[in-house]
């Protein structure tokens, strides 16, 4: 009973965690509002910090909320391993750059389309597992990929419209910036979560330290990113020009999402995720219809995102594992 009750706050949470984050940060950084709007390389910035001192502190609390215990393990882990820590410099870049660009994509789409989109790092996710983990996937895996990019073609598809040609061609040239930029932070994405997750299976510590090595690569590489693309910004305005509560909401939502999922991901089987994944996505849709008022439904959107629907179900579908002669 207990199991189960674990399973379905497991599934609360991803959905909560997934749909809010988009939401929030549309609206954020489309909200019309007095002053400068916050820089989103100064948002990423402060999730990194965030995200450190939320590690350090469960960290602290796996070590009995020993002071000697935490500095001991931080000294063994971090100074200690110089090598070690040094290959996390390169998922800790590519995740600062997703980080930058989840920004300009939401920027640029609203939120159904985004998380649609976005469920293409389900397909680089599964080629970089088999590219550098040697992992093998079934015919129905396969399949879900194929189901996959035609559904999310379907919703990139171009609707019909019959508004100010001008303000159509703003708009297009708006919607193509979006995309590439979900493009790129699916391509990242996948990547650096299969090369994250390579480490993992080398090393026994714990994923909180790991964290931790990845949020202080994270926070020099956003400082840079953030100094130079918005140096001037910052030395006339300062790092937390435009922060209002919704800014805080968001910045927390980033730092803590990726935290939260880790936590409760082992309660959570294939099925639930493609739940979660679904009830994000008509969640993500509803509200931008309803609430945000930045989205127009066709049909051809929502015979795409009952495809990349169906794909994520059919990707976690547990058919007996092909064996693997790398692992043999």
């Amino acid at each position: 009973m207990a199991s189960v009750k674990l399973k379905y706050l497991s599934l609360g949470v991803l959905v909560f965690q997934t749909t809010s984050l988009v939401l929030t940060m549309r609206y954020s950084r489309t909200l019309q509002g007095e002053g400068p709007r916050y820089l989103a390389s100064s948002a990423v910035v402060v999730a990194e910090f965030l995200k450190i001192l939320t590690c350090v502190g469960l960290v602290f609390k796996d070590h009995s909320y020993s002071g000697r215990a935490l500095s001991s393990i931080l000294r063994q882990e971090i100074l200690h391993k110089p090598i070690e820590t040094l290959k996390l410099a390169i998922p800790s870049g590519i995740y600062t750059l997703q980080n930058n660009l989840l920004y300009v994509a939401l920027s640029n789409l609203d939120a159904a389309t985004y998380q649609v989109t976005y469920q293409l790092k389900i397909i680089t996710t599964a080629l970089f597992s088999v590219f550098m983990l040697g992992r093998r996937l079934g015919v129905f895996q396969w399949l879900s990929l194929l189901i996959l990019m035609a559904g999310i073609a379907l919703v990139q598809w171009p609707a019909d419209s019959q508004s100010d040609p001008q303000k159509e061609q703003l708009t297009a040239g708006s919607q193509f910036v979006g995309l590439v930029a979900v493009l790129v932070a699916c391509c990242s994405s996948g990547f650096a979560g299969v090369y994250f997750e390579k480490i993992l299976k080398e090393t026994k510590q714990s994923v909180w330290v790991r964290n931790i090595q990845l949020g202080m690569f994270g926070l020099v590489f956003g400082i840079f990113g953030m100094l130079a693309y918005d140096g001037d910004r910052v030395q006339e305005h300062g790092m937390f020009q435009g922060y209002n509560t919704l800014t805080w909401i968001v910045v927390a939502l980033q730092a803590l999402g990726g935290l939260v999922i880790a936590a409760v991901i082992k309660y959570a089987d294939n099925i639930l995720k493609g739940f979660a994944t679904s009830l994000s996505i008509i969640l993500s849709t509803l509200i931008s219809y309803f609430w945000l008022e930045d989205f127009e439904p066709t049909s051809v959107f929502f015979l795409g995102t009952v495809l990349v629907i169906m794909a994520t179900f059919l990707y976690g579908y547990e058919s007996k594992p092909a064996p693997n002669p790398s692992r043999a």
